[in-house]
C-alpha cells in the first residue's frame, strides 16, 4: 500500500491532522513553528496561520472556531481568512503549571468535550496529566496523572471506551479505559497494548468504523492498527521513520492523512516531515467537534 506526499512541504513537528468535510480540507499544526496549516483537496492550495506560542492539537467548533492545547494553556483560536496570523483567546490552564509544562495531544470525545495531556518540554518526567474542558466550565482536575508524554487519545465508535498512550521509549503503553459517556469519566484502567512487544512507539491514535485502533508507530515507520481486543492485524510501512497521528478524511473518510517529524539530521531531499495521504481500505469515524461557543 503506497503512501503518497500530499504536499513537497516538509514541517519540523507535524501533529494533529483534522478533517473538515464540508470545506474539504485537512488541517494540522507544526508544534515548534507555531503554526496551523490547512490543505485544500479542492484547490490544492496549503494556506499557514502563526500563533503566538507552540500548538501542539486543535479541535473545532460549530462555529468554525478551533481550540487549541498550547504552551501555557487552552486557547480559542480564529484564523484570519485574509491574513497569516491568527488570533489566540486564553481558555484555561492547569491550576498548578509546573515550569516548562506544555500540552500535547488532543481532541473531543464523542460527546464534544475536549481533553488534552501535558508533558515537560524541558525533562523527561512523569509530571504529565490528562485534562478534560468543556464549554462554560474550569479546566478539570488532573483525570490521569503520571504521564512522560501523553498521546494516542482516541475514542471508540460507541464512546464507550477511551483509549490513552504514553510514547515515551521508558513507557511504550497504550492503556484502554472504560468511559462514562454521560459524565465523561474514564475508569478501569488496564493495557490495551503493551508495545514493547511491536515496532515503535505510540505517537497520536485514529479511529476506524470497525472500532480498531490505528496507532502511529514512530521510530518504526509504520501506521499499527489493532483491534478492540488489542490484536494487531494490519500495518502500513510509510517511507519516513517517524509518523506523529493520523486523521480519516476524504468525501467517504477512508484516507488517512498522517503527519509526520522531521528529524535534525534529516537529509536535504529526505520526506521526514511531510504529510502523507494513505488508503487504507477502511473508513474512519467522524472527528467530533467542541460541544459549545467558543
Amino acid at each position: 500500500m503506497q503512501a503518497e506526499r500530499l504536499t513537497d512541504t516538509r514541517f519540523t513537528v507535524g501533529e494533529s491532522p483534522v478533517w473538515r468535510g464540508h470545506e474539504q480540507a485537512v488541517y494540522w499544526v507544526d508544534i515548534p513553528a507555531q503554526r496551523i496549516h490547512r490543505w485544500s483537496v479542492i484547490d490544492e492550495v496549503l494556506r499557514s496561520w502563526t500563533l503566538p506560542e507552540k500548538v501542539a492539537c486543535i479541535a473545532f467548533s460549530s462555529n468554525g472556531k478551533l481550540i487549541a492545547g498550547m504552551e501555557s494553556g487552552l486557547f480559542t483560536v480564529d484564523l484570519n481568512p485574509d491574513g497569516q496570523a491568527a488570533a489566540a483567546t486564553h481558555l484555561a490552564a492547569p491550576r498548578s503549571p509546573m515550569t516548562g509544562m506544555r500540552f500535547n495531544d488532543g481532541r473531543c470525545d464523542r460527546q464534544g468535550r475536549f481533553w488534552s495531556g501535558t508533558l515537560s518540554s524541558v525533562n523527561p518526567t512523569p509530571t504529565g496529566e490528562l485534562y478534560r474542558y468543556e464549554a462554560g466550565s474550569e479546566l478539570s482536575p488532573p483525570i490521569v496523572r503520571d504521564l512522560v508524554v501523553p498521546n494516542g487519545l482516541a475514542w471508540s465508535p460507541d464512546g464507550r471506551t477511551m483509549y490513552l498512550s504514553d510514547s515515551h521509549a521508558s513507557r511504550r503503553l497504550i492503556w484502554a479505559f472504560d468511559f462514562d459517556v454521560a459524565s465523561g469519566t474514564p475508569s478501569r484502567k488496564r493495557v490495551f497494548v503493551d508495545m514493547n512487544r511491536h515496532a515503535g512507539r505510540p505517537d497520536g491514535a485514529a479511529m476506524d468504523v470497525d472500532g480498531c485502533y490505528w496507532s502511529s508507530a514512530a521510530d518504526a515507520g509504520r501506521l499499527l492498527r489493532f483491534t478492540p481486543a488489542g490484536r494487531l492485524d494490519r500495518e502500513i510501512v510509510l517511507p519516513v521513520a517517524k509518523p506523529s497521528m493520523s486523521a480519516f478524511g476524504g468525501s467517504r473518510l477512508d484516507t488517512l492523512y498522517v503527519t509526520t517529524i522531521r528529524p535534525r539530521d534529516a537529509a536535504v531531499d529526505a520526506d521526514d516531515g511531510c504529510v502523507f495521504v494513505v488508503r487504507p481500505g477502511v473508513s474512519g469515524c467522524p472527528e467530533p467537534e467542541f460541544a459549545g461557543p467558543l
